[in-house]
């Protein structure tokens, strides 16, 4: 059984600066935190904390000590409220994270209703609107962007890890909510490039496996655009959740992985695959 594994699966520029900046930290000692997980990878979260850093949900009651902002940001109260306790910040938060929280200020205070284009619930979107100083509306469809209402001024930024496609389909219905419309393309790169060849992929093998932690947006994404092109899809997090029965019949099967995956556990997959297809022709 051929195994083909995608040319960028795994760490994308902003995690892998990240996970260096998190682990350099954990180096030098002390009290380190990071207020969330540093990135959607449950593995490389236990190994840091191995380590001593400690994930932490708020601020609450931490007075001193190192916080490292993790690569999806935080909202502006906290990075202020850490600022004012005069915590030492590492702010590990992706450049493209921290361009779209830029655009929504800018955007809103010059007088522009804010629409985010994203997951209302995911840390990066909770973050990108915290930075509006007006009117902010989060849609995850174009059928959500079609029941805003009439606005004036419309500025539009996306969460890093959207399809262009979602991008297009919510522009071309906020051109019917306002007159004036300023769009800000704020996917990343590696997320448009990781999803084109997953599905270059996936038209060409008979079985994709798709690793990536379930709490990781984009390697959610991944493991949807495979499944359109190929039904035999499968997510998993770790080598240990893979099922021979998923490679019956299989002669080519793909292999890519979420920005937020180590390229370790990339590698474990890939000889636990290897090691089930000698089994089967045993």
């Amino acid at each position: 059984m051929e195994i083909v594994l995608a040319k960028r699966a795994g760490f994308c520029f902003g995690v892998k600066r990240a996970t260096q900046m998190a682990f350099e930290a954990a180096d030098k000692g002390g009290a380190t935190y990071t207020l969330g997980p540093i990135i959607h990878s449950p593995q490389v979260v236990q190994k840091l904390e191995e380590m001593g850093v400690k994930v932490l949900k708020t601020l609450d009651n931490l007075d001193d000590g190192t916080i490292i902002i993790r690569s999806h940001g935080v909202t502006s109260d906290e990075l202020e409220e850490a600022t004012r306790k005069e915590l030492e910040i590492v702010d590990a938060t992706c450049p493209f994270v921290k361009k779209a929280q830029e655009h929504v200020k800018s955007l809103s205070l010059a007088g522009y209703d804010v629409v985010v284009v994203g997951d209302a619930d995911h840390p990066e979107v909770q973050g990108i609107v915290s930075y509006a100083e007006g009117k902010v509306f989060v849609v995850g469809s174009w059928e959500e962007a079609a029941r805003l209402p009439k606005m004036k001024k419309v500025g539009i930024v996306a969460q890093t890890t959207q399809s262009i496609e979602n991008l297009k389909h919510v522009v071309l219905e906020c051109l019917k909510k306002g007159g004036e419309i300023r769009v800000f393309n704020t996917i990343c790169d590696a997320t448009a490039v990781r999803q084109e060849e997953a599905k270059s992929l996936a038209r060409e093998v008979d079985c994709m496996v798709v690793i990536g932690g379930y709490n990781s947006a984009n390697t959610k994404r991944l493991a949807e655009v495979c499944v359109e092109l190929q039904p035999r899809t499968h997510q998993i997090e770790t080598a240990q959740e893979l099922d021979p029965a998923w490679f019956a019949g299989v002669n080519r099967v793909g292999v890519t992985a979420g920005a937020s995956t180590p390229k370790w556990l990339i590698d474990e997959v890939i000889d636990r695959i290897a090691v089930l297809d000698a089994e089967k022709k045993d």
